[in-house]
């Protein structure tokens, strides 16, 4: 039964529209009936709506990061740095919505997913394409992973594109030598498809940011604003492999991979190294 009260409130709001007959609704802008009817259980489990729902809440939240960060990426390039901080500072943001997400999905039990697990088949979080992109913009780049994504020439293609474009690091060491920073042309001339490592010329240059910070602002706030990311990126990685140890212990991974050992190693892996190694110099 409807509360009374609520009906004489909402029609004290006269200004609320209520014939949606030839206009656009919220349902509509947002392609709701799409959105919703995309949850499509492969068995009859009841906690594979939830393991289906957070996979596709992240993967809406990495289109997010790869959209704020590309343009982030290009406002670095035109030397628009106080743009690219608003950016960036969105990043962190989100990432800390995709981290949370996993204490949502840590409540579901080795047993209970054992129940859905074989629907799966091979299909992996492994194989996300969007979080391809993610690490590709950060700049770790691995061939091998390409293999995957062949299948779909459209998609192969963006990727490809991404693989070999500079990544957010690269644009913002080439930012440092804009402003009169010593860069080695080995670094400012590398083959933006491989993997980034790091470089004397960059700590240094990073180094003379962090001790003179007055003079270099700007560039100290983006250095910053790269911590952030990584960061956030790390604790996100850390959580992902507690929540598959938790979940699945040491198992071989859906997609084939080692699951937990490979979450591990990846851990090890730093996206801005130089920014993390002057710490103990400054």
């Amino acid at each position: 039964m409807s509360d009374p009260n609520e009906n004489k409130t909402f029609n004290k709001e006269e200004g609320i529209h209520t014939d949606f007959i030839e206009k656009m609704t919220y349902g509509d802008y947002l392609q709701l009936d799409t959105l919703l009817s995309s949850q499509k259980r492969l068995s009859s489990h009841h906690d594979e709506m939830l393991f289906i729902i957070i996979h596709q809440v992240s993967e809406l939240w990495l289109k997010l990061i790869i959209h704020e960060t590309q343009a982030a990426i290009e406002a670095i390039k035109r030397d628009e740095l106080q743009s690219s901080f608003k950016m960036l500072a969105r990043v962190s943001r989100i990432q800390t919505q995709i981290i949370q997400a996993w204490d949502v999905l840590s409540t579901l039990t080795p047993a209970e997913y054992m129940e859905f697990r074989d629907s799966l088949g091979n299909a992996s979080g492994f194989q996300s394409y969007q979080y391809r992109l993610v690490e590709f913009v950060l700049g770790y780049k691995t061939p091998h992973i390409m293999k995957i994504y062949e299948k779909d020439p459209e998609l192969y293609k963006v990727l490809d594109e991404a693989y070999i474009a500079p990544g957010l690091y690269d644009v913002a060491i080439e930012a440092l030598a804009r402003n009169g920073f010593h860069i080695d042309k080995e670094v400012l001339d590398r083959d933006f498809s491989k993997t980034y490592t790091e470089n004397e010329s960059v700590e240094k240059a990073w180094l003379d940011v962090y001790k003179n910070v007055d003079n270099n602002w700007e560039l100290y706030q983006l250095a910053e604003k790269l911590v952030d990311v990584e960061d956030c990126f790390q604790q996100w990685r850390f959580r992902h492999m507690k929540t598959v140890e938790r979940i699945i212990g040491h198992k071989v991974g859906t997609g084939g991979s080692s699951g937990v050992g490979y979450l591990k190693k990846v851990l090890e892996h730093y996206f801005f190294p130089e920014l993390w190694g002057i710490r103990t110099k400054i």
